[in-house]
Order: C-alpha cells, then sequence, then structure tokens
C-alpha cells in the first residue's frame, strides 16, 4: 500500500539550543498517524488485520474482565482484538529482536483490575516465515467500539521528543526559570507544545496523561523501556499548535477538523492511553503494561 505522508512541523524554538541541559535526555519516537482506511495483513496499521499465522491459535483472554462502560463482568472468554502491527521498515530506529521484522500488539477489550484497563500482549515475528494467515476476528456486537481502534492505514514519523512529566527534579529546578520566559515570551507551553508527541507512537517518551508509572521487569529488577503509546486522540485542543501534521491542517491555520484528533475511533477512560513496556535485557523480553486517564 502506498503511504501518504504526515510532516509534523519544526520545533517552532531550537529546543537545544536553549536548553542544552536536554540533549542527554533527546529520544526518537516514531508516530505512527492512523487515519481510516482498508489495511491489509501485509501492511502497518492500527486496528487493521495481522499478519497471524494459520497453524498458531488467535490469543484468547481468559481472565476475569469486566464491560469497559458499566463494570459487569463479562464471562466468556474473548478474543484479543489488533491494535497496532508495524514493520520493522516503518520503525527505523525502534530494536526489534533478532531475526524478526514483525511487531504486532493485540489486546482484550474488556475492563480488568482494580482500574479496568485493557489487556495488552505483544509479539514479534519474521513475516517471511508465516506463510497461510489466519483470519482477524471481528469484535462482538455489543463490545464498547471505544475500547478498540478503528481500521486505519498509518503514515510512521520519526520524530524527536524530550521528557514531560519524566524530566528529572534536579533538572525541572534548574530549567524552570528558563522554561517560564520562553513560555511568556513565545506563548509556547514545554508540557504541551514542545517537550513529548501525543498520539499513538512507538518509542520515544510516554505520553502520560498522569504521573509517571513505569514498571519494573520481575526478572532482572530494571526498569522497563517504552515501546508503545495508545493514546485516545491524535492531538487535543493545546497540543494541535505545534504536533499537527502539515497535511492536516485547516487552510486559514485555524483548529482542525476534530474527526482527524479522533481518527482511530478510541476513547479510554476519559481520553487517556494504554503504554506497554518491554524489558530488553532478559531474554524474553517480558511485557508490562500501566493505564491512565484524565
Amino acid at each position: 500500500m502506498i503511504k501518504n505522508t504526515r510532516t509534523t512541523p519544526a520545533r517552532p524554538v531550537d529546543m537545544e539550543a536553549l536548553f542544552p541541559e536536554l540533549t542527554p535526555y533527546r529520544r526518537e519516537a516514531v508516530r505512527l498517524h492512523p487515519r481510516p482506511g482498508s489495511p491489509a495483513p501485509t501492511d502497518s496499521s492500527v486496528g487493521g488485520p495481522l499478519l497471524w499465522p494459520a497453524g498458531e491459535a488467535w490469543p484468547v483472554c481468559a481472565e476475569e474482565h469486566y464491560e469497559p462502560e458499566s463494570a459487569d463482568l463479562h464471562e466468556e472468554a474473548a478474543p484479543m482484538l489488533p491494535i497496532v502491527q508495524v514493520y520493522r521498515a516503518d520503525a527505523p530506529g525502534l530494536p526489534f529482536p533478532e531475526g524478526t521484522d514483525l511487531l504486532q500488539v493485540v489486546w482484550c477489550p474488556y475492563g480488568h483490575g482494580e482500574y479496568c484497563y485493557p489487556l495488552p500482549k505483544v509479539y514479534w515475528r519474521d513475516s517471511a516465515a508465516v506463510g497461510e494467515v489466519c483470519p482477524t476476528p471481528q469484535p462482538a456486537p455489543d463490545l464498547s467500539g471505544y475500547w478498540y481502534p478503528d481500521p486505519c492505514v498509518v503514515h510512521p514519523e520519526t520524530v524527536t521528543e524530550y521528557p514531560s512529566w519524566d524530566m528529572p527534579r534536579e533538572l525541572s529546578d534548574v530549567l524552570r526559570p528558563r522554561i517560564e520566559e520562553m513560555e511568556e515570551r513565545t506563548g509556547l507551553y514545554y508540557h504541551h507544545h514542545l517537550a513529548d508527541a501525543p498520539g499513538i507512537k512507538l518509542g520515544g517518551w510516554p505520553g502520560w496523561t498522569q504521573d509517571p508509572a513505569w514498571p519494573d521487569c520481575e526478572g532482572c529488577g530494571g526498569r522497563m523501556e517504552h515501546l508503545l503509546t495508545v493514546a485516545s486522540w491524535e492531538v487535543d485542543g493545546e497540543s494541535w499548535r505545534t504536533w499537527l501534521p502539515e497535511e492536516d491542517r485547516a487552510p486559514d491555520g485555524g483548529r482542525p477538523d476534530w474527526k482527524v484528533s479522533e481518527s482511530a475511533g478510541l476513547c479510554l477512560g476519559d481520553a487517556g492511553g494504554v503504554y506497554v513496556f518491554e524489558c530488553r535485557t532478559c531474554p524474553d523480553r517480558p511485557v508490562g503494561h500501566w493505564f491512565d486517564c484524565s
């Protein structure tokens, strides 16, 4: 499938010239920019059909889970639903395990645990070894559509990020006076407009809605690495000013059609997000996750 481009505008200020202390904290993220479409299993996608081997059972969630809106117990096992599929060629810089070129993330779209969160799983594959492809299951007809994405083509774009809520306290104390001066002079807010990209993305800094909650690996005890943020919106009422792609901007430069912001059809809690992490030290790359909302 031929992909259209999405281009995040250049940062309106030179971040590392103004704040050279941020340079060691620079990270690259791949914004996926999902837009409604009809992806094939051979495409990178959000919510699209997966290149899933016909000889491998589709993952099913047999844990206790709840209807996401009513919190009523859902007693049946539920097929996991496709969230993200990304080929290595569309995610330069993401450290794929040796011998793989395909990342697949699925989750159970029902609520789990005290905070009623989706339950994700991560799979890495060699796409050339898949062979015959299994059809991707359809969501249950009574399931809330806000808890899984609509089928979307993606427009991967690598951007540079800096820590927002993850900025160390001692660094924040040093930079705060200069950040406040910059904000007053430019009308830009560091956290909304200049730090980490909103939307669905791979790598970079998590797009937290609330305080950071990095999981530790149960195997080695080390802090896990951020793999994926699945956010409800591409941009919000502030971040669109600097993070909305050029191709999606209104001709007069004003606010965009909000269908762009809600292009994946998600609303996780009160416009929150799901964050997927992995341990890249342990050979089996165990996975952790977190869910928050405003």
